[in-house]
């Protein structure tokens, strides 16, 4: 374990004779990071969270929290661990302040002990302010930021965080983004489960894919990216019959070898074309800035209409795409399987 806040090999969980939500998972999260788990819903996410968490019993392989193996010592586990579920488990009828007040007499800090802590985390997680007003009062933003600090209050080594912006704003995803890399700076481990690729993008070091019950790829965001391809010069022209003008342009500076996803003549091999949005883009490494350069200055010189010009890097998006052929729109899921999910998950946290 040395290193790794959380270490899973093998994690095997069915429900019934047909569905297997874990198939095999393997994990590994270094200390002090945010580690992404990625994967359209019915992949396998939110179990996986749940057996790490002790909320469900694994049928087979092991698995270590914060050096403490999970089937073995669940307790143990539960004591230096945090979880902010899809939805805030606030009270809104309480302040906030109160909120946390309470959730520290639930872990038995005492009366003194849970006020400090209330104000500490109230400061820590910019409530201050608003800790004496309900919470039913507070934007979705300050909700999820209440809800995660609830989930520190007895400072666990590892928090997971079970899609935490689910339905907020930019505004709201971007103070609990601010509050993530908070905790992260004062040495807590995250694991973070999202659909939302940007934010796998912005938040972690690390993401592990997962697909039908299996990791299928564990990367830095640039490493998954580098899969799809590098930097890419795109070039989009105002009126189909200039197209043959930007092929060619943009074939000069492409990539040599580079291998379009369609068959294409030997003037093209580099690139690709997109008729019905005017577009044409192609693979580009060395000096990327003075092959844009050219490009633009080769098209002025045609006097071809151009409508946007730029690099670009492949997104997260099309890394999700090629490795798990879905969107990250939600997936079908059986009702019988999110039910059984959740009685399990009731009788393990007894």
């Amino acid at each position: 374990m040395s290193g790794y806040a959380v270490l899973a090999e093998a994690l095997e969980k069915q429900y019934g004779e047909d569905t297997r939500a874990l198939d095999g998972f393997d994990l590994a999260v270094r200390k002090g990071t945010v580690h992404g788990l990625l994967g359209p819903n019915g992949a396998g996410k939110t179990t996986a969270v749940r057996v790490l968490t002790t909320l469900l019993r694994l049928d087979g392989g092991r698995a270590e929290v914060a050096g403490v193996d999970v089937a073995r010592h669940p307790r143990r586990v539960r004591s230096r661990i945090g979880l902010t579920g899809q939805y805030a488990a606030v009270d809104k009828l309480l302040t906030g302040r109160q909120n946390l007040e309470m959730f520290g007499r639930l872990f038995h800090l005492g009366g003194r002990r849970a006020r400090l802590r209330a104000a500490e985390l109230l400061e820590r997680f910019d409530l201050t302010e608003a800790a004496d007003k309900g919470a039913g009062e507070y934007s979705g933003g300050m909700r999820r930021r209440l809800d995660l600090a609830a989930s520190m209050i007895m400072a666990p080594d590892v928090l997971f965080l079970d899609e935490p912006t689910t339905g907020l704003d930019p505004r709201g995803r971007g103070e609990v983004w601010d509050a993530v890399r908070a905790l992260v700076a004062g040495g807590t481990t995250v694991l973070l489960t999202t659909q939302y690729l940007d934010e796998a993008d912005r938040l972690a070091s690390r993401i592990t894919v997962l697909d039908q019950g299996r990791a299928i790829a564990d990367d830095t965001p640039d490493g998954l990216k580098r899969r799809v391809g590098g930097d890419r010069i795109e070039v989009v022209v105002a009126e189909p019959s200039d197209l043959p003008a930007a092929v060619k342009a943009v074939a000069r500076v492409a990539d040599a070898g580079t291998e379009p996803e369609t068959a294409m003549t030997a003037t093209a091999t580099a690139t690709t074309t997109d008729e019905r949005g005017c577009r044409v883009h192609a693979a580009v490494s060395g000096d990327r800035v003075a092959a844009l350069t050219e490009v633009a200055r080769t098209l002025q010189e045609e006097r071809v209409a151009v409508e946007d010009i730029g690099l670009r890097r492949p997104s997260l998006d099309e890394v999700f795409l090629r490795l798990t052929g879905h969107r990250t729109e939600r997936t079908h899921r059986t009702e019988r399987t999110e039910r059984t999910e959740r009685t399990e998950s009731e009788g393990a946290a007894v």
